[in-house]
């Protein structure tokens, strides 16, 4: 297929070589993605959709410069690639990003343990000057769907608002009105009081697709959906849709063991993305979120 001319273009003038070759790279769900090979030996990955999807991709962006701040503040060793340019091209928005090498490496237990390691190490970086509160400075996506992330000073209540209310509140309007769905709004910021969250940086939709090993050891995470929240957030979706491998939670919790009832908080948290999948996927995940919104209320007291 050949390339779009105001692609090549809009290439050579955003990192300074000409583009020799354009590859699809399969995986996204969203966005179609690229690999491109330059005249001046440079590799990178560009992400591409239509025009209007551009505030996505640069809330993408955005969350990859905030997470490569917190590893370095954390002295961490994970990877995230990094943003080199943003914007049209003819008629699609591009998001330009390094190449990382993604792939087996020797010792691949070792590799997903230093990469939980490297997650706890941009958790605890990432609480350096921070100002106490939950959320970001804009709102951003979740997948495709909208994420608010309107500054609160509690935990409870921000997950309650800012994370459980508008997708509850988009099923109702869709005509998918969950039973004890107003209940538990009212219970959450009464179950979290007690927890000591710490306003973390968090990936923010961390399932298995979003996070891969590199070749050279060690591992990489993408796609976020940052904001500031409590960490275990991202250890409760590394369980969900299949799962991140043991290595991984125990490489975590060597460098930063979670706190006590952590795993009493995974259902809660997990709430969160069952909702969003239900309504931007519908299917079984409406079943899951209610069965889910059942056990939690008859679970905590």
């Amino acid at each position: 297929m050949a390339i779009p001319q105001a692609f090549s273009d809009w290439i050579e003038a955003t990192s300074g070589a000409r583009l020799l070759k354009r590859s699809p790279v399969g995986g996204g769900c969203i966005h179609s993605a690229w690999r491109l090979a330059l005249a001046d030996g440079q590799e990178l990955f560009a992400k591409t959709n239509r025009a209007e999807l551009l505030p996505v991709l640069e809330a993408e962006a955005q969350g990859l410069e905030a997470l490569a701040r917190s590893i370095e503040q954390g002295q961490s060793s994970l990877r995230v690639p990094r943003p080199c340019g943003l914007g049209l091209a003819g008629g699609e928005a591009v998001l330009l990003l390094n190449w990382l090498q993604l792939g087996t490496p020797t010792d691949p237990a070792q590799a997903w343990e230093a990469l939980g390691a490297g997650l706890a190490q941009l958790h605890r970086g990432s609480l350096i000057g921070h100002d106490g509160r939950f959320g970001w400075e804009r709102d951003n996506f979740i997948g495709s769907g909208p994420q608010a992330n309107r500054w609160g000073e509690t935990w409870g209540a921000f997950f309650a608002e800012q994370r459980l209310r508008p997708q509850l509140s988009w099923a109702a309007d869709s005509g998918h009105a969950l039973p004890g769905a107003e209940a538990l709004l009212e219970r959450v910021p009464l179950w979290l009081a007690e927890h000591p969250a710490e306003p973390s940086l968090v990936h923010g939709d961390l399932w298995s697709g979003n996070a891969a090993l590199l070749k050279s050891g060690g591992g990489a995470i993408f796609d976020p959906a940052v904001y500031r929240g409590d960490r275990e957030v991202d250890l409760a979706m590394a369980q969900l849709f299949g799962g991140f491998p043991r290595s991984f939670f125990r490489g975590y919790e060597r460098e930063w063991p979670l706190e006590a009832g952590h795993q009493r908080r995974v259902e809660l948290y997990n709430l969160y993305h069952l909702l969003n999948h239900a309504n931007l996927f519908g299917g079984s995940y409406w079943q899951q979120s209610a069965a889910s919104i059942t056990a939690l209320l008859h679970t905590w007291p």
